[in-house]
């Protein structure tokens, strides 16, 4: 997708449901239903702050088979570019807003024989519906989900009552439990494909234990949705469109060529999908990589940048868009 297609939608409820996290529910405004997802999916929910489009991507954590309403969690981050502070402060019932069709990018194997999930933090979110779809499916699944208190953990007494104690474990750092990973990976039955989602720190471990203990690599599943980080402004020759683009300091050149009426194709906004993979034509200075799509040698090369959360810096860059 390239941002052309969006749905009018209405937030009908939002509610506090831990420290600095809210839950959004959005329902169509033709009244009809929205369209199908299935566990694991996103959508880009678009937020006109003062005329300034901002799109952020957030899981899809309400049940796959109710398409009546769509429901997100947002954590409040502390030093947000403004995405999660919108929606924080700005947002209320009533307001209307427009969200994308979804997009899958962390779709479960249905080959597998088990389902093995493991969140950090508002990481929890996509494995809520995803555990509703196995549920429905009868899929085995189990979840660890860790988090540093548990004012600060959304849905773990939920989910606890929901499926019970044996596939649901909390560790809660501040009361110094730790998730025994290794164990974890050494005890699961032949077949089983793993998923996390959470902090970068803790995705990069987790992937790189299941490695290091011999799971095949098509069976570990990650997610995880970077943001653009602020750095120095810049400028961005855009050759086929013959556009001059400034991009300001806390603007990715995705939000940036947006804004200067120019369609970029994108899915998931955090450097993770390739979607917005963008040749280079010309770079006199320094590419500064922040995606985790392009491979160390894609990097160093610097014939191609993910214009959603990468930057630049230097005289000229000039993109073939």
């Amino acid at each position: 997708m390239s941002g052309g297609r969006e749905i009018p939608v209405r937030v009908t409820k939002v509610t506090p449901v831990a420290e600095r996290i809210k839950r959004f529910r959005f329902e169509r405004l033709d009244g009809k239903p929205l369209p199908y997802f299935s566990g694991g999916a996103h959508v880009i929910v678009s937020m006109n702050d003062f005329g300034h489009i901002r799109r952020n991507a957030y899981s899809l954590m309400s049940p796959p088979h109710d398409c009546a309403a769509y429901e997100i969690s947002v954590l409040h981050v502390e030093g947000s570019r403004g995405g999660s502070t919108f929606m924080h402060e700005r947002v209320k019932e009533g307001d209307e807003m427009n969200v994308s069709y979804p997009v899958n990018l962390f779709q479960p194997d249905w080959r597998a024989r088990k389902h093995l999930l493991i969140a950090g933090g508002i990481g929890i979110t996509p494995f809520m519906a995803m555990m509703e779809q196995f549920t429905r499916e009868g899929a085995s699944f189990e979840l660890h989900y860790a988090m540093r208190t548990r004012d600060r953990g959304a849905y773990w007494k939920e989910l606890v009552e929901r499926y019970g104690s044996q596939r649901i474990k909390i560790y809660c750092d501040a009361e110094g439990m730790t998730m025994p990973l290794d164990r974890l990976l050494d005890s699961q039955l032949l077949g089983t494909h793993l998923y996390v989602c959470g902090p970068s720190g803790m995705i990069d471990g987790v992937l790189r234990a299941g490695m290091e203990a011999g799971w095949p690599e098509q069976n570990l599943h990650s997610e995880r949705f970077l943001s653009s980080l602020p750095g120095k402004p810049f400028t961005v020759e855009l050759v086929r469109s013959g556009k001059t683009v400034r991009v300001g300091h806390h603007e990715s050149m995705l939000e940036a060529i947006e804004a200067a009426g120019v369609d970029a194709s994108f899915l998931c906004r955090g450097g993770a999908c390739g979607q917005c993979e963008t040749e280079v034509v010309n770079c006199d200075g320094k590419l500064l990589h922040h995606d985790v799509y392009l491979n160390d040698e894609e990097k160093a090369a610097g014939r191609k940048v993910m214009i959603c959360v990468s930057r630049f810096e230097g005289k000229t860059l000039h993109l073939d868009l």
